[in-house]
């Protein structure tokens, strides 16, 4: 975990301290917090990345600044109707939002597991956090490498 951005690490921590029953519960409740999109992207789905291995549709859009540390921006779109895709991408939000992109870079491809909820969701949503992070690392490769 100590390749985990400060926030994310909290977050991993979080999950691995709520008994297990209750950690889908706690995914729900992030789910109701994903940040709403800004105006400046919010009529504009031709700026967003469809992540096609989530079971529901999440669209994301990685903005990385051009300062010394490279901070990235993450912006997110799912529907309400899909608590579990939300509650992924609310995670990865509070998490790695505001981090430099060296920081994200590190963040272990394995990390949605570190959640501890493997028991308590299908192989198919865990993979969707999985390509969610991944989506999210190429992105930024892509912006730091033009």
């Amino acid at each position: 975990m100590s390749q985990l951005p400060s926030e994310l690490k909290e977050i991993v921590e979080e999950f691995s301290e709520v008994p297990e029953a209750e950690r889908l519960e706690l995914l729900l409740e992030y789910s109701r917090e994903l940040p709403a999109l800004p105006s400046r992207l919010a009529d504009h789905p031709e700026l967003f990345e469809q992540v096609v291995e989530c079971q529901s549709p999440l669209f994301l859009v990685v903005e990385v600044a051009e300062d010394a540390g490279h901070t990235v921006s993450l912006f997110f779109s799912a529907p309400p109707e899909a608590p579990t895709t939300r509650g992924f991408a609310s995670v990865l939000s509070a998490g790695l939002d505001g981090a430099d992109a060296n920081s994200i870079l590190a963040v272990p491809d394995d990390m949605p597991q570190q959640l501890g909820l493997t028991r308590a969701l299908s192989p198919l949503r865990m993979r969707g956090m999985t390509a969610m992070l991944g989506r999210i690392k190429r992105q930024i490769s892509e912006q730091l490498a033009a």
